[in-house]
């Protein structure tokens, strides 16, 4: 994980308690003082949930724009990579019967 400073230096919208969620995902930062350390986009209190939920809803991301002007649609497909990244399977496991 990268902290505000050193080698996520770049990202300047981070603070000096947030984390980049992994390098693959640099828009999502978790912060255990932003949304309870719930992943959020460039620390902007939007949940990556709350912007999945709005698409699996059916909001075009046009319409996620227009109603939440602080998000770029690089935040909504980062937010559904982000999923997808986390829904992999790493490891199976053979529970005893």
């Amino acid at each position: 994980m990268f902290w505000g400073r050193g080698a996520g230096a770049g990202l300047s919208y981070l603070s000096h308690m947030e984390t980049v969620a992994s390098a693959a995902h640099p828009r999502i930062t978790i912060d255990p003082n932003i949304c309870h350390g719930q992943p959020t986009v460039r620390g902007l209190r939007y949940p990556v949930q709350n912007v999945l939920e709005y698409l699996a809803s059916g909001m075009t991301e046009a319409e996620i724009l227009a109603d939440y002007p602080d998000l770029e649609v690089e935040d909504l497909r980062a937010c559904q990579a982000y999923a997808a990244d986390m829904l992999q399977v790493r490891s199976i496991y053979r529970l005893a019967s």
